[in-house]
């Protein structure tokens, strides 16, 4: 058995930060124009929009004007909006627009297919071998993110 397994959560722990610590260091290789922090809080608002810019904020761990400033350049590249809180009408949420959705789908088709010619360099049985162990530690890395809370996570939603 690994080594790693054998020693402890410590030990998995630091295996896996390192392999994605790698993994985001070799995407963002290839930015496509967009910032990190511009690509996280897009992802965000995909998942969890609308939501309240001061939860966007705190939840990219950025101050509110920072957010907010960040907030407006989307919204005239397009790819955010602001809209009506349907609970309250004297809020306004941020939300991600069609063209932001689109460009998240193309950014992750470009990050998609530079991993894959990565993969296309190794032995088919290594890429088999990374297969296998992605159908065993996906769903285990979602369980384990899926119990950590989610700041602006709407009431009863899913925590994915």
């Amino acid at each position: 058995m690994d080594e790693t397994l054998e020693e402890g959560p410590t030990k998995v722990a630091a295996a896996l930060h390192e392999l994605v610590t790698g993994m985001v260091r070799l995407l963002l290789l290839n930015r496509q124009g967009m910032s990190l922090t511009t690509a996280a809080v897009l992802d965000r608002l995909e998942r969890e929009s609308p939501i309240r810019l001061t939860v966007l904020a705190a939840a990219e761990g950025v101050t509110q004007p920072s957010m907010t400033v960040l907030v407006q350049r989307l919204e005239a590249q397009g790819v955010a909006s602001r809209v009506a809180d349907p609970g309250d009408g004297r809020v306004r949420l941020v939300a991600i627009t069609d063209t932001g959705r689109e460009l998240l789908a193309q950014r992750r088709r470009a990050g998609d297919a530079q991993v894959a010619g990565l993969l296309a360099a190794l032995p088919e049985q290594d890429v088999q071998a990374l297969g296998e162990a992605m159908r065993t530690v996906t769903p285990i890395v979602r369980r384990m993110l899926g119990t950590a809370p989610r700041l602006g996570a709407k009431a009863g939603g899913p925590a994915s």
